[in-house]
């Protein structure tokens, strides 16, 4: 094992009953028996951040919003993405990261999610034409991409429980700049993003970390940590 572990942060508020949050554990272990890592896993509700999140390594955004702070979970992918810390939202970290994007780097300052504002002018998050709960789906993943390395081929299926997503009204000014598409589904809906020019910054609204209860290490997790390690080095 690495003699020296790594801290990864769960951005989330933690609910026995949720299947990721179930999984998300197994998936990091996994992967890190995989790596022959050392990782030690901290929850972090999003009302309870520490005031310092510096002693981490790497962040994981979790599925399970809306959050009971959405301030406090846009805090720490703020953190991670001005940090150059390695960050993989899944579902809700997924819509967190395009809230976040939009606030503080397109300067969107009135942008929301609209299952907390469903009537805001700048809903960057809505509902999807089509709920995907407890659903299955191909996902083409973009060439040289973060994601298309981690998982080796450009033809995935994963799974989704998930209601919301990016509105389709600001889909192209959020993905003009370093934010940009990496996945989508087989009717071409974006399903997946990565920030451009850091080190792994990746955003999944399907959820990976289920395979992990299925005993198949989610090549996302084993990224991650890659990357963990490679930047604490």
């Amino acid at each position: 094992m690495n003699a020296t572990p790594l801290h990864l942060a769960l951005i989330g508020d933690y609910n026995p009953d949720i299947i990721a949050h179930q999984a998300i554990p197994v998936a990091l272990q996994q992967a890190a028996d995989t790596l022959g890592l050392t990782v030690h896993i901290q929850w972090l509700d999003t009302d309870a951040l520490p005031q310092s999140l510096h002693g981490f390594d790497g962040f994981w955004c979790v599925p399970g919003s809306p959050y009971r702070d959405t301030d406090g979970a846009l805090r720490a992918i703020r953190f991670a993405r001005e940090q150059r810390r390695p960050f993989l939202g899944t579902c809700g970290g997924f819509q967190h990261v395009v809230l976040e994007y939009a606030r503080n780097v397109l300067g969107w300052k009135d942008a929301e999610h609209g299952e907390l504002a469903p009537d805001a002018k700048r809903a960057v998050i809505t509902p999807l034409s089509c709920s995907l709960v407890e659903a299955t789906d191909t996902v083409r993943l973009a060439p040289y991409t973060r994601i298309a390395e981690a998982y080796g081929t450009l033809d995935v299926q994963e799974g989704y429980r998930c209601r919301y997503g990016v509105n389709p009204e600001f889909l192209g000014a959020l993905l003009e700049g370093d934010l940009i598409p990496s996945g989508h589904d087989s009717a071409g809906d974006l399903r997946a993003v990565e920030l451009l020019d850091h080190p792994f910054f990746v955003a999944t609204l399907f959820q990976p970390e289920r395979n992990a209860l299925k005993d198949v290490t989610p090549p996302l997790a084993i990224a991650q940590l890659k990357a963990c390690q490679a930047v604490s080095a």
